[in-house]
This record gives C-alpha cells, sequence and structure tokens, in this order.
C-alpha cells in the first residue's frame, strides 16, 4: 500500500505562483495539514516514509512519520519539476511577459518544457525509476512517499495508464491523500487528492 501525499500549503501560497524548485517552507496552515493527515494514518503501521529534497516536502514527511517513530528518508529524484525562468512568476506575469510561450504550455500541457526547465516527460523520466526502487525495496509493506503536485500527477497517470496530457485531471491539493495499492499486474488506485480534516 502506497500512501502518496503532496506537501502541505506553503507561505505564500495565495499568490499562486509557479515555485518548482524553489525551497519555500510550509505554513502555519501547511503544517496542521499535515497533522491532521498524520493523524489520519496513525493507524495504518507506516514501515518507511519518503520524501524530495525540497523543504516543504521534507517538512511535511516529518510530520507525517513522526506518529510512527519514522524519519523521512529524502530521495532528491521526487522534487518537484523544474519550472526554469518560469519559477517564483504567477500566470499573469508570465502570460504579460511570454504570451505565446504562455499560450504554447496551455495548448500542450503534458508536453511543454518550461523555459529553461523540464517538460513532464522529463519530469516522469527523473521520478518513475525513484518510486520504482522504493516499491522494490518496501514490497508487501505500506510506506509514505511525500512529494508534489507534478511528481505525483505525472506518476498517477503513469501507474492508471492515461496520457501525461491528462495529468490536470488528477487533482493535488496541498496536504492531499492518494493512495495506491499493488493489484495484479499493476495499481489500484483507492483514494485519490483526499484533503486533510481540520
Amino acid at each position: 500500500m502506497i500512501y502518496l501525499l503532496r506537501h502541505g500549503e506553503v507561505e505564500g501560497a495565495s499568490t499562486r505562483r509557479f515555485i518548482g524548485h524553489l525551497d519555500v517552507p510550509l505554513s502555519a496552515e501547511g503544517e496542521r495539514q499535515c497533522a491532521a493527515q498524520a493523524e489520519r494514518l496513525r493507524a495504518t503501521g507506516l514501515t518507511a516514509v519518503f520524501s524530495s529534497d525540497l523543504g516543504r516536502s521534507r517538512r511535511s514527511a516529518e510530520i507525517i512519520g513522526a506518529p510512527h517513530g519514522l524519519r523521512p528518508t529524502i530521495v532528491p529524484a521526487l522534487r518537484e519539476m523544474d519550472m526554469g525562468r518560469w519559477d517564483g512568476l504567477t500566470a499573469t506575469q508570465i502570460k504579460e511577459r511570454e504570451p505565446a510561450a504562455f499560450a504554447d504550455w496551455m495548448s500542450r500541457i503534458g508536453e511543454f518544457p518550461f523555459p529553461e526547465g523540464e517538460s513532464v516527460p522529463d519530469l516522469l523520466a527523473r521520478v518513475a525509476p525513484a518510486f520504482d526502487a522504493i516499491v522494490a525495496g518496501h514490497a508487501g509493506r505500506p510506506i509514505a512517499i511525500v512529494a508534489h503536485g507534478g511528481p505525483n500527477r505525472a506518476l498517477l497517470c503513469r501507474m492508471l495508464g492515461l496520457p501525461l496530457g491528462k495529468l490536470l485531471a488528477l487533482g493535488q491539493d496541498y496536504a492531499a491523500l492518494s493512495v495506491l495499492e499493488e493489484a495484479s499486474g499493476g495499481w489500484a488506485l483507492r483514494r485519490l487528492n483526499e484533503r486533510p480534516v481540520l
């Protein structure tokens, strides 16, 4: 059983900036969200917790693992997509600065490479081997993986056999939980994007 979570809310979330590789900390609300999910997962018998190396994910994973006495194993490959020169900008700012590129991104979600950054296939090529290694090393044991909206969506598309262009159809709210269970020949999605109950 894989408990796949997105990190909690970050400081400055209301600005809706593209934060990608920027190391933005959790907000107080994000800490509360993760604590609520940690309580929800208290009885799951987690045996390991994994996190990207960005602070917002690492801190979320620390909170999730605490009831089980677990410290997160840091896996840099689980890091959010590199949004290149768009990191730190809002959609409005990008539209004003690079309208053609922004329109291209909107029309080719799942294919478009962020300027000086990654495309979703680039992201999946980085994240999928890390996920596979984690799963192979913990077969049959419940684990939590705390990452980001981009990696989580890309992994869900892959595991469900969906084209990457559909990734935005898979919600990934702050601190939301998705649950995947190994099934014959693949994965079964048991829960998707369940928000913390505060």
